[in-house]
C-alpha cells in the first residue's frame, strides 16, 4: 500500500520515539521487536483513509507554474527587494509598481531544442510568471532602482519623505 507523503511522514515522527525505537542506521525503518507487526497493521489502516485521488493530484506548483523566491527588506529610507531568477535574461523582466503594490514578471526560455532527444528527466520550470507583493507605505517611484547579476534582481524602493518615520526630539521645559 502506498503512503501519502503527509502519512509518510506522521509514521517517520512516530518511529523516532518512545523507549523501543531503533536507533543508529535503522531509524526510520519501523520498531523494534514485537512491536514492529502492530505499527506495521496500524499504518496500513490509517492509510485507508487516505483519499484515492491523492496520488493523482499533482502539486499546485505543478498547476500554478512557476513563483519566483522574494526577500523583502526594510530600513528607515527604503525597501529593498532580492527576487531569485535563475536563468533569465535581464530582456525578460518587467518591473512594475502600481501604488503600493510592486509586480514582478516575465517568461523564462528554453535556449534547446530537443529534437532527436527523449525527455529522461525534466524538473526545470519554463514560461511566464507573475509575483506582486503589496509594501506598507508609499514609495518614490522617481527613486526607484532595479539591478540583475547572476540570476538575482535587487530592485531599491526609497520611501517617500512623508511616509518615513520621523524622530521628535523631547525638550526640556
Amino acid at each position: 500500500m502506498k503512503l501519502t507523503k503527509r502519512q509518510q511522514q506522521q509514521k517517520q515522527g512516530r518511529e523516532n520515539r518512545g523507549a523501543l525505537a531503533r536507533s543508529g542506521q535503522d531509524q526510520g525503518q519501523g520498531f523494534w521487536g514485537p512491536l514492529a507487526e502492530l505499527a506495521r497493521l496500524r499504518n496500513d489502516i490509517t492509510g485507508g483513509f487516505a483519499s484515492p485521488f491523492d496520488d493523482l493530484l499533482a502539486p499546485a506548483s505543478l498547476l500554478g507554474g512557476w513563483t519566483p523566491a522574494f526577500d523583502v527588506y526594510e530600513d528607515k529610507d527604503k525597501f529593498s527587494v532580492k527576487v531569485e531568477l535563475p536563468g533569465m535574461k535581464r530582456e525578460d523582466i518587467d518591473i512594475s509598481l502600481d501604488g503600493n503594490t510592486l509586480t514582478v514578471s516575465g517568461e523564462l526560455k528554453d535556449e534547446e531544442e530537443h529534437k532527436d532527444s527523449e525527455t529522461y528527466r525534466a524538473e526545470r520550470f519554463f514560461g511566464r510568471f507573475q509575483r506582486s507583493i503589496t509594501l506598507p507605505q508609499p514609495v518614490d517611484p522617481n527613486r526607484i532602482t532595479a539591478t540583475y547579476k547572476d540570476g538575482v534582481l535587487k530592485i531599491t524602493l526609497p520611501k517617500t519623505e512623508e511616509s518615513k518615520r520621523k524622530q521628535i526630539e523631547v525638550k526640556a521645559s
